[in-house]
């Protein structure tokens, strides 16, 4: 499997070096934006969420062995406009009047620090943020705990394994970030977003 690393040149002793690029931080953001432009109704919402001076690139879902979850403040802190920025992104988007739109992230972490967890995205339609965010969070939770090798019965409701999966004493906490509204009554764009955002 091919790792994506930084290379860095010393020109003056011609030796390249490679630095694994794992993120040592994250945090949990989420917005929301409506505008007659599809487009500007996206960069409201990355504005609402306090992300939209970066050059986001959407990644996957493992979090990082020993990464800290931080406050949305204290993870800002640590970027610069313009910086090439990680994240775990749900988005979800109507121009339909009324119509209920949602999107989630969804955490899982480990007990052992040195284990890695899961992050999930899910965006749906007709889901209040209860739902839409329980169902984010029990993804992350079920890659998590297959990861794992936790037993558990996949037929039933999610309070039921959430109380297994934690039971096992390997996973310390699930959370999730949701983001939901009903479309704008005039027609105009609405974005809802959530995600997880890494800070190297």
């Amino acid at each position: 499997m091919l790792s994506y690393h930084v290379v860095i040149e010393t020109y003056l002793s011609g030796i390249s070096v490679s630095i694994p690029m794992i993120p040592r931080k994250a945090f949990m953001t989420k917005g929301l934006g409506v505008h007659q432009d599809r487009l500007a109704s996206f960069e409201l919402a990355l504005r609402d969420a306090g992300i939209q001076k970066f050059n986001l690139v959407r990644v996957s879902s493992i979090l990082p062995p020993k990464c800290s979850i931080v406050s949305r403040d204290e993870g800002l802190e640590d970027l610069s406009p313009g910086e090439v920025v990680y994240c775990v992104l749900a988005k979800n988007q109507t121009n339909e009047p009324h119509r209920l739109v949602a999107a989630a992230i969804g955490n899982a972490m480990p007990l052992d620090s040195d284990d890695y967890g899961y992050i999930s995205e899910h965006h749906s339609f007709g889901e209040d943020e209860s739902t839409a965010g329980e169902y984010a969070e029990d993804l992350a939770a079920t890659m998590l705990a297959t990861t794992l090798g936790i037993e558990f019965d996949a037929g039933s409701a999610w309070t039921d394994r959430e109380h297994v999966y934690k039971a096992s004493g390997h996973i310390i906490d699930t959370t999730h970030f949701c983001q939901c509204i009903h479309g704008d009554h005039e027609g105009k764009w609405t974005t809802v977003l959530a995600a997880m955002v890494f800070v190297g």
